[in-house]
């Protein structure tokens, strides 16, 4: 479920047999959160994609027998619940390298397997807030609210999880042994934001051993984007018809910039550092500059950049991102007509190979007698032998 689901969907997606394990009642990500798409969320038309959907109810001894006879020749298994759930359910890391000693292990849950939150409650926007990604905004009522943003932790969890699990995987077939792997979103988030966090630890030793760099006069600024409110040559500006990124912090790049405009006079002046000059509060230039780009398109400029090698990005938001170029070249969309709604594919490449297309997320327990007979080698009667015993949930009157 949610980002343990999501952390599966990346190996699924490269051609991976993901077998989902669910409870009698289905995973409640099915109707989770918006948007609803023909009664089930876009979020687990997701991150379902590509998978198999079992049921099994891990309460009876049926149900943990099935799960430990799909285990038997299983490369991995991935816990989506806090860490020890499976272990209280007599299914823990322990007893599955009993029938496997080459399975690899992985818990993947918000604040990890230690620690004082590590039994806390907690959604995928928490391991921002607590990384300090986040910060809360306060509106003209004096209310907090939350800004928009983008969730890390939840989404990057899953990526290093994955590559985790897949070192792990390596491993075990070289020497037949498991391995445990213990993932927590919330250091996921700390973890990708690591310049900032690394940043304000390295302020912490005096300036005789730590200063900002040369086009700062040295001075130790704030990590991020902390004044690049007063950015110049790094920074957005206005066109005919929407906005651009400029970014021509790099002496080159400035000068290959003003000689395309033909005001070579703007370089003589300000040449700058050469590298990571921002010009911040040169509010003469910034004048200059947001005049010249208002008298181009936002196409135009983007052309101007390739022409005289100026980094130049047009500003999209997510709802005009599908109509940039860039991504309709290298973004071919998985069709609503396979997988229930337009997604965007893996970003990885195999060069000159096409991935499978995945399959549309399973409906609750969709491939269980499939599985059982296909991967257990059951017969009918084993199958119903087992339904009877409950493994499938309470069995039929």
């Amino acid at each position: 479920m949610l980002g343990p689901g999501n952390l599966t969907t990346h190996l699924a997606d490269l051609g991976a047999d993901v077998i989902k394990v669910e409870p009698p009642q289905g995973d409640y990500g099915r109707r989770m959160t918006w948007p609803i798409v023909e009664g089930v969320s876009l979020l687990f038309l997701h991150i379902s994609r590509g998978k198999k959907s079992v049921v099994l109810d891990l309460r009876t001894d049926a149900g943990r027998d099935a799960f430990l006879a799909l285990v038997r020749d299983a490369d991995a298994v991935v816990e989506a619940m806090r860490p020890g759930g499976l272990e209280r359910r007599g299914l823990g890391f322990d007893e599955l390298r009993k029938v496997n000693p080459r399975i690899v292990f992985c818990t993947i849950s918000g604040y990890g397997a230690t620690g004082p939150y590590r039994d806390m409650p907690s959604h995928g926007i928490a391991y921002d807030v607590w990384a300090g990604i986040v910060q809360p905004e306060v509106d003209d009522d004096g209310f907090a609210f939350m800004p928009e943003h983008v969730s890390i932790g939840i989404n990057v969890g899953p990526v290093f999880g994955a590559l985790g699990l897949l070192a792990g995987v390596l491993r075990a077939r070289e020497t037949g042994e498991g391995c445990q792997i213990e993932i927590a979103q919330s250091d996921a988030a700390a973890a990708t934001d690591w310049l900032r966090s690394e940043t304000w630890r390295a302020y912490e030793r005096p300036e005789s051993e730590v200063t900002g760099n040369e086009a700062d006069d040295f001075e130790r600024r704030a990590p991020g984007t902390g004044g690049m409110e007063a950015g110049v040559r790094y920074q957005f500006y206005a066109t005919k018809d929407g906005h651009i990124l400029f970014m021509a912090s790099e002496r080159e790049f400035w000068k290959n910039f003003c000689a395309g405009i033909e005001r070579n006079d703007l370089f003589e002046r300000w040449p700058g550092s050469q590298y990571g000059d921002h010009a911040r509060n040169n509010t003469e230039l910034r004048v200059i500059l947001r005049d010249v780009f208002a008298t181009r398109s936002t196409q135009e400029w983007l052309a101007f950049g390739l022409e005289h090698n100026t980094p130049i990005a047009p500003a999209n938001s997510p709802k005009t991102l599908y109509a940039d170029p860039q991504f309709q070249d290298r973004f071919e969309l998985l069709p609503a007509s396979e997988v229930g709604a337009d997604m965007l594919p893996t970003p990885i490449k195999f060069v000159d190979e096409h991935l499978p297309m995945p399959t549309k997320a399973p409906t609750v327990g969709q491939h269980t007698e499939q599985v059982l007979h296909d991967v257990l080698g059951w017969d009918d009667a084993q199958i119903a032998a087992a339904r009877d015993a409950g493994a499938f949930g309470t069995p039929k009157s």
